[in-house]
């Protein structure tokens, strides 16, 4: 029953963590039309978060695994929801980009003291299905923000949609502090290998390429790929923000295959666990990611996003269990090594997408074959990437 409540809590987290994150690629136009931003101004804006959530991972981890993941979580989804409703009382450029710098810091502990969890309360047969079921949390957060900002947005305009927003994350750290404990019933654990030994091996520099592939193709859902529906195909913001959702939602189910799989590889073919779902995954996305970039139409750049997407989704689960496996009780670092790398990927994807394009003469065609061959390297890296023991 603790566990259940435990996933059921962490799922919820997700699904705020991308509710809030998401939020800004919907009200990209209105912000940047309220305070005078080109499409340059706000990929720099995009990109601070992308920073800033980077440069927070390997402190964050280092603190969950420090003082544990009840007091890591309660911090940060506080702090993260402040600035989230902070985001609304920006009232030019540079205070906008200090804010999501501020909110990208606060977010960064999320999945790493998530991370740290999972190592104390389950066996590593269930990371691939724990770990899919809260980065599907983090995708349904993503695509329902679409019309639910949409709808605030509508309604009440861009900055008290920011503020209510702050609300549902420090209810959740309420919560939280008052009921998760750091030291359930122990479960027997291997010796623990050094921080610097883990991050000089072969394995953890492949793990942390492949995800700055993952996070530079995923995070175009959560920054340009709404904006890019709007003007490239000349959609309302309403048909857009579905189709967006219908992406995101997508690549939730993603994630419960993904998990799944893990898991059952683990006790049929244990080598295969980790490597297999995420190689099939890239490869998957890269064939996607090709032929979008030959797309004519709104419906068939929706279908190739959201095959792309898939692809992508299913790298998640085994790369974040891998952590867990090399990391021990060091996951938290570890896995926000991981993350910093992949999100060094979304803040250069937040500045390519659209200097690519204007580079191009508008067209978007080179990011996705940009993107393609990222994910193609990916597969391969995942082909060549050592078991755990050797790793080790």
């Amino acid at each position: 029953m603790a566990r259940t409540i435990l996933l059921a809590l962490l799922f919820l987290l997700s699904w705020i963590l991308y509710l809030d994150r998401a939020a800004i690629s919907t009200a990209k136009d209105l912000i940047a039309t309220d305070l005078g931003l080109s499409n340059d101004a706000m990929g720099v804006v995009f990109g601070s978060f992308a920073l800033a959530y980077a440069l927070g991972q390997i402190p964050a981890g280092w603190f969950a695994d420090r003082f544990g993941p009840r007091m890591a979580l309660t911090f940060v989804v506080a702090a993260w929801s402040l600035f989230t409703a902070m985001t609304g009382l920006a009232h030019d450029f540079a205070a906008l980009v200090m804010v999501r710098f501020l909110f990208g810091l606060a977010e960064a502990g999320a999945f790493p003291a998530s991370a740290r969890a999972f190592y104390t309360w389950l066996p590593p047969e269930l990371h691939g299905r724990a770990n899919g079921l809260i980065f599907s949390g983090s995708r349904l957060g993503a695509a329902l923000s679409f019309p639910v900002l949409a709808g605030l947005l509508d309604g009440f305009g861009w900055r008290v949609a920011f503020y209510l927003l702050g609300i549902p994350g420090l209810l959740w750290a309420v919560i939280w502090f008052a009921w998760f404990r750091d030291k359930p019933v122990p479960l027997p654990r291997p010796a623990e290998p050094p921080f610097g030994r883990i991050l000089r091996s072969r394995g953890m520099r492949q793990l942390m390429a492949q995800y700055f592939s993952s996070n530079f193709t995923f995070f175009l859902c959560l920054s340009w790929m709404l904006p890019y529906l709007m003007e490239h195909y000349h959609l309302t913001r309403e048909r857009a923000s579905w189709y967006s959702m219908t992406i995101l939602l997508v690549g939730a189910t993603a994630q419960w295959v993904s998990g799944g799989l893990t898991d059952w590889l683990y006790r049929t073919h244990p080598r295969w666990s980790r490597r297999g779902p995420a190689l099939g995954g890239f490869a998957l996305a890269a064939g996607a990611l090709t032929l979008l970039s030959q797309a004519g139409s709104a419906e068939t750049a929706v279908a190739l996003f959201a095959l792309a997407t898939f692809g992508t989704e299913m790298t998640i689960s085994p790369s974040w269990a891998y952590c867990i496996d090399i990391g021990a009780g060091k996951s938290g670092a570890v896995s926000g090594a991981m993350n910093m790398a992949g999100n060094l990927g979304a803040f250069v994807s937040a500045s390519a997408f659209p200097a690519l394009a204007r580079w191009n003469g508008g067209d978007a065609s080179l990011y996705f074959l940009l993107a393609a061959s990222l994910n193609l390297l990916s597969a391969w890296a995942w082909l060549r990437m050592p078991p755990k023991e050797r790793t080790l």
